[in-house]
């Protein structure tokens, strides 16, 4: 006969569950790890009813207390992962999230120690078993939560990928796409993808890419730019580079890259006046001192 068809746990479970809860509640409530600030008393109380009735139910439809990965323990899994991903959302942390389990050893070792009275040798057999169950149980929340927390940041860096590569209409025609922080793959994808997409939305002919805020360019990063160049020259837009610095252009010159059949500024008003050339349009000062914009002949060649 194996440990777990003589053990008491579920027996304990289900005489005193009600007990068991009330203990299990006053001590999650009065413990320093408590987050009132993220979740009400009585949201609290509601997971312990629903986890103990669960967990009730597991251990008495379960032959093998020892895996959890049984199909009895399907809906205890469930609920944990519920719970788990809702409090990676909130903001707790991996440890206030693995006590809500890790808590309810001490109530249930209460009452193991009252039903074994002076059978020690029961006693030590149930409270491991209930200890290695607890532990599992923890660990699978755990392991869910942090599961969950990666899938957050990964959705948080995608948006704010999006947000750091914003398209910008300059003028009819002409989009602009200013580009801080280091160009790595990953965002040369984001900043093609958005390019792209806003040339066919708009049927712009001319995008400037500035690059004033991007730290250094290597040949990493120019073939980036090169790549995203010919991908705007293929949906029929040409492409103006800005922002580059007499640092950046010694570096470019020093690593070899050929970038001579692209326009090059050294800022972004510079590119934007060729954009209005190649446009057809001219800047005229007003006698208010204002400057508009006006149709002019499109020239033939250069910039």
């Amino acid at each position: 006969m194996n440990k777990e068809s003589v053990s008491r746990i579920p027996d304990v479970l289900k005489r005193f569950e009600r007990e068991l809860l009330g203990d299990w509640i006053k001590q999650q409530l009065n413990a320093d790890i408590v987050r009132r600030d993220l979740m009400t008393d009585t949201g609290l109380e509601e997971q312990s009813r629903v986890f103990l009735n669960l967990f009730r139910e597991a251990v008495q439809g379960n032959g093998d207390l020892s895996d959890i990965t049984l199909a009895p323990w399907s809906r205890v899994r469930e609920f944990l992962s519920n719970l788990s991903r809702s409090r990676a959302q909130q903001g707790f942390t991996p440890s206030e999230t693995a006590i809500f389990v890790f808590s309810l050893k001490e109530p249930l070792f209460s009452r193991l120690r009252q039903e074994y009275n002076r059978d020690g040798e029961g006693l030590v057999n149930d409270t491991w078993i209930s200890t290695v169950l607890l532990d599992k149980l923890g660990l699978y929340t755990t392991e869910v939560f942090q599961k969950s927390r990666e899938e957050i940041i990964v959705r948080q860096q995608q948006e704010l990928l999006e947000l750091s590569t914003p398209v910008v209409k300059l003028w009819e025609g002409i989009l602009a796409v200013p580009l801080i922080g280091t160009l790595d793959s990953a965002r040369t994808q984001v900043v093609m993808e958005n390019l792209l997409q806003s040339i066919v939305d708009t049927g712009s002919a001319i995008a400037i890419i500035d690059i004033t805020g991007v730290p250094a360019v290597d040949t990493l990063v120019a073939q980036h730019l090169l790549k995203t160049v010919a991908a705007a020259r293929l949906m029929g837009a040409d492409c103006i580079i800005s922002g580059i610095r007499p640092q950046i252009a010694q570096t470019i010159v020093h690593l070899g890259i050929n970038l001579t059949d692209i326009i090059t500024k050294a800022s972004l008003a510079d590119a934007f006046a060729v954009a209005l050339r190649r446009a057809g349009l001219t800047v005229k000062r007003t006698m208010d001192n204002h400057r508009q914009i006006e149709e002019g002949p499109k020239p033939q060649s250069g910039n």
